[in-house]
C-alpha cells in the first residue's frame, strides 16, 4: 500500500498483477470536485471522534472521503495566516512608488510566500505602457473560491481496491501508512541515516543498525512525551537538553601525574523542570579518576 498519489498506468498494473497487490492512496483535489455530485447524497459515518468518512463505490475501487475537524481547524489557520499577509503586503505596495517591473518582482515573492492562498486574491495589474496608479493596480478577493476551498478544507480523498474493507480498517490501514512515512522521514532527517558513504556491506549493516537503535530510543521518549507532556514533541526536547554537555577536566599534580574530573554540565531551570516533569534522573557525576604520567615520544632521527 501506498500513501502517494501514483499514475493511473501504476494503478492499472498492480490492479492486473497475478500477485494480488492492495492499495491505499492519495487523490488530487480535482477528483474530489469530479465526485462531489455523487458524495453529496451519501451519509457520513463516524470513525472517531473527531473524523467522519463517506464511502463510494466505482467502477471496482473505494473512494473514502474523510473529514477531520482537527485537520480542518489547522488548514484554516494556516490559510487565515497566509492570506492576512498577502493582503496587507498587496495594501503596501499599492501605497509605494514603484515602476511596473519592480511591482511585478515584489508581487511574485508575495505570492510564492502566500502560496495557494494567493489564488484567493485577483489581481488587476497594469500593462506594459502604464504607470503604476490605484485605477491601474488593483485586487480583490475572490468570494466563490473562498466559498470554495473552506468547503473542503479538512477533507481528502482516498482511493483503494480494498472493496469490501469497512471504514475503521481503512482508517487503520491509512494511519499505518502515516506512521511508517513519518518512519522512513525521521530516519533519513533527524536521525541522518542518509547518505551512507560506506564500501563494505557490514560497515553499512552496521549504520543502520545503530540508526535504528536511535529510533527505538526516540520512539521510546515520543510515546513518554504523550503520557507525561503531550504539549512536547521528541525534537523540541532534544533541542531543549543538547546544551547539557560531558566534559572531560585535566589537572596536573605535583607528582607529574594527570588527575581527570568528567562532569556533565549542570542543567537549569527549564530543564530541571523537564527532567522532573518526564520523571527522569540523571546519574550522579562520574569520579575522577588518577593517570599516570604518558611517556614522552622518543624522536627519531633518519640519516638520509
Amino acid at each position: 500500500m501506498d500513501r502517494g498519489i501514483p499514475t493511473e498506468e501504476v494503478l492499472t498494473e498492480m490492479r492486473q498483477s497475478e500477485t494480488p497487490v492492495y492499495y491505499l492512496v492519495g487523490t488530487p483535489k480535482g477528483r474530489l470536485n469530479k465526485l462531489e455530485a455523487q458524495l453529496v447524497s451519501l451519509p457520513w459515518e463516524k470513525v472517531r471522534e473527531s473524523l467522519s468518512v463517506k464511502l463510494l463505490k466505482q467502477d471496482g475501487e473505494l473512494y473514502v472521503l474523510a473529514c477531520s475537524t482537527s485537520r480542518q481547524a489547522k488548514e484554516r489557520g494556516m490559510r487565515r495566516r497566509r492570506m492576512k499577509r498577502y493582503w496587507n503586503r498587496l495594501k503596501e505596495l499599492s501605497k509605494q512608488k514603484l515602476d511596473r517591473d519592480r511591482l511585478l518582482m515584489k508581487i511574485g515573492a508575495a505570492r510564492k510566500e502566500a502560496g495557494n492562498a494567493a489564488r484567493l486574491v485577483e489581481l488587476s495589474l497594469p500593462l506594459a505602457d502604464q504607470a503604476v496608479t490605484p485605477e491601474t493596480f488593483r485586487f480583490r478577493l475572490c468570494k466563490d473560491k473562498l466559498r470554495m476551498v473552506r468547503k473542503q478544507e479538512g477533507q481528502y480523498l482516498l482511493r483503494s481496491n480494498l472493496v469490501g474493507e469497512e471504514a475503521s480498517t481503512l482508517w487503520k490501514y491509512y494511519i499505518q501508512l502515516v506512521e511508517v512515512e513519518q518512519a522512513f522521514k525521521t530516519l533519513k532527517m533527524d536521525l541522518s541515516l542518509r547518505p551512507v558513504f560506506h564500501q563494505k556491506d557490514h560497515r553499512i549493516e552496521a549504520h543502520i543498525f545503530v540508526a535504528f537503535l536511535s529510533y527505538c530510543l526516540q520512539t521510546t521518549l515520543q510515546q513518554r512525551l504523550k503520557a507525561l507532556a503531550p504539549g512536547l514533541t521528541v525534537r523540541s526536547v532534544l533541542e531543549k537538553f543538547a546544551s547539557i554537555q560531558l566534559v572531560d577536566v585535566h589537572l596536573p599534580t605535583t607528582d607529574g601525574r594527570e588527575l581527570r574530573l568528567p562532569r556533565y554540565t549542570e542543567p537549569n531551570k527549564e530543564q530541571l523542570l523537564l527532567l522532573s516533569r518526564l520523571d527522569l534522573k540523571l546519574p550522579p557525576q562520574p569520579r575522577p579518576e588518577l593517570l599516570d604520567k604518558k611517556p614522552e615520544m622518543t624522536k627519531l632521527k633518519m640519516n638520509v
